[in-house]
Parts: structure tokens; C-alpha cells; sequence
């Protein structure tokens, strides 16, 4: 595909631009939002800013993690010389992201945020469930423009001969990062209009969480791309996506039991 555009005789990757495009839609969304919530539209910014630190930690340290053995490995052959040099024989394993993990950091940064702010967290969790998944969808165009993320080989797929990652090249592959990207579009849209309608108040980011880990865990099976962990035959994404479908039922399950308790009391 073309991971790379040039703009004025300068370079500029084609994911850079994908995110930042989903970035300033996903940033104007939340804002429109924040006006029909009635919610302070600064705090949104600032909210949005503090969640992007968040993405970035989270995204690189679990990329990190789920390449911890490599990463291991090359920083001990590399004892010995300056930490410079070490720092450069392990940033191959440190230098990518990985989507959950700078979900995850971002979600917690955000909530912290909420929290020292005292502001009310189901009211900018509504806000945020549908920018989420625009944001992401623009970063799977990307991915697909880049040649990351890549799919399964597959006879009528796509043959990428320009890829950033070099075992993407040369095999026709099914392009999983257009379907996710397709979802990830419908499952705005349907967020939008139940948030716009005032449908599950305060449910919509539990609602998203949970039908992305569904999508997820499903996508999973058609990646192809190796640097994703598998453990036990599942990749890191579906462990995780299995890990948010349990919290959030067992989340569901102590409301449920609250509420139970509350009318007997009454």
C-alpha cells in the first residue's frame, strides 16, 4: 500500500495521518457531545489530552510486554556497551502499540482525572464510548495503509509489496484491518444514536467495551500478524478481551445484587 505520503518534499507515514484525522473527529465529537450533555467542553479537551498520555504509556508498555522475551534477550546480549546503545538494540520491542493496552491507559488516565476533578464519570464515559471507536476506526485505515496489523493469507486478499513490516510483503492477505475498520465505523454510529436518543445512560463506554472484546476476540482469528503474543492458543487482544467481558459481568452481576439487596431493605 503507501505507509508513507510526502507533503511539500516531506515524509509524513499514512498511519500518522490516519490518527490524526480520527483524532480531531473523534476530539470534535466529544465536544459537540459535551454541548447536548450540557458538560463543560474545556474539561472534555483537557480530559482528551490527559487520555492521550494515558494511550501512549499504555499502548507502548504492553507492546513491550507481550515482546518481553525478545526484549530480554537483546538487552542482555547487549550488556556491556554504552545504555545508548542498549536502549537502540531493544527499542524494536518497545517502539510499537499495541490498541488495548493504550485503551486500558487511557481509560485509567482519564478516570483519575474524573476523579481529582470531581467530575461525573458516567456523564463524560457517555461522552467518550462513541469517539472512541471513530478514533480507532481512522487507525485501522492507517494500519492498512502501513501494512500493519495484517491478516491471514488468503487467495483473494491483498499483496502488499511496500509494507513498513517486511513479512507483510510478497503474500496475498485478507485485509482483517478494512473489516475492523468497517465495524468500528457501525459501532459509532450506533453509539451515537443511542447516545443522542439518551438511551443506557451511563452504560455506554460498558456497552462499547463489550461489544468490542466480542469483535476482538472474533478479528483475532483472522490476523496474521505474529507480534501479538499467543498464549495457550489465544493471542494477548483475546485474553484481554475475555478478561473485560468477565469484569464487566461481574460488574453487572454486584449491581444486580445491589439493586436486590436495596428493594428488600425498602
Amino acid at each position: 500500500m503507501y505507509p508513507i505520503l510526502y507533503f511539500a518534499g516531506r515524509p509524513i507515514g499514512t498511519y500518522t495521518l490516519c490518527a490524526i484525522v480520527g483524532i480531531l473527529l473523534a476530539g470534535w465529537y466529544a465536544c459537540r457531545a459535551a454541548r447536548v450533555r450540557k458538560q463543560d467542553e474545556n474539561e472534555v479537551i483537557i480530559l482528551l489530552l490527559v487520555s492521550v498520555v494515558g494511550i501512549l504509556l499504555g499502548s507502548h508498555l504492553l507492546y513491550a510486554l507481550t515482546n518481553l522475551g525478545p526484549l530480554l534477550i537483546a538487552w542482555q546480549e547487549s550488556a556491556g556497551q554504552g545504555f545508548m546503545l542498549r536502549l537502540e538494540a531493544v527499542a524494536p520491542y518497545v517502539g510499537g502499540a499495541v490498541f488495548y493496552g493504550g485503551l486500558l491507559g487511557g481509560l485509567a488516565a482519564g478516570a483519575l482525572y474524573l476523579r481529582i476533578r470531581r467530575l461525573p464519570f458516567a456523564a463524560y464515559a457517555d461522552i467518550a464510548a462513541p469517539a472512541i471507536p471513530l478514533f480507532h476506526a481512522f487507525g485501522r485505515i492507517g494500519c492498512f495503509l502501513g501494512g500493519c496489523c495484517y491478516g491471514i493469507p488468503w487467495e483473494g486478499g491483498i499483496t502488499y509489496t511496500r509494507a513498513l513490516t517486511p513479512e507483510a510483503n510478497g503474500v496475498a492477505r485478507f485485509p482483517v484491518q478494512l473489516l475492523e475498520s468497517a465495524l468500528l465505523f457501525a459501532l459509532f454510529f450506533l453509539l451515537a444514536a443511542l447516545f443522542r436518543r439518551g438511551a443506557l445512560r451511563g452504560k455506554l463506554l460498558a456497552l462499547y467495551l463489550a461489544v468490542y472484546a466480542v469483535l476482538r476476540f472474533l478479528l483475532e482469528f483472522l490476523r496474521g500478524d505474529a507480534i501479538r503474543g499467543v498464549y495457550f492458543g489465544l493471542s494477548t487482544s483475546q485474553w484481554i478481551s475475555l478478561a473485560i467481558l468477565l469484569a464487566l459481568g461481574v460488574a453487572a452481576l454486584a449491581r444486580a445484587c445491589a439493586r436486590r439487596r436495596a428493594r428488600a431493605s425498602a
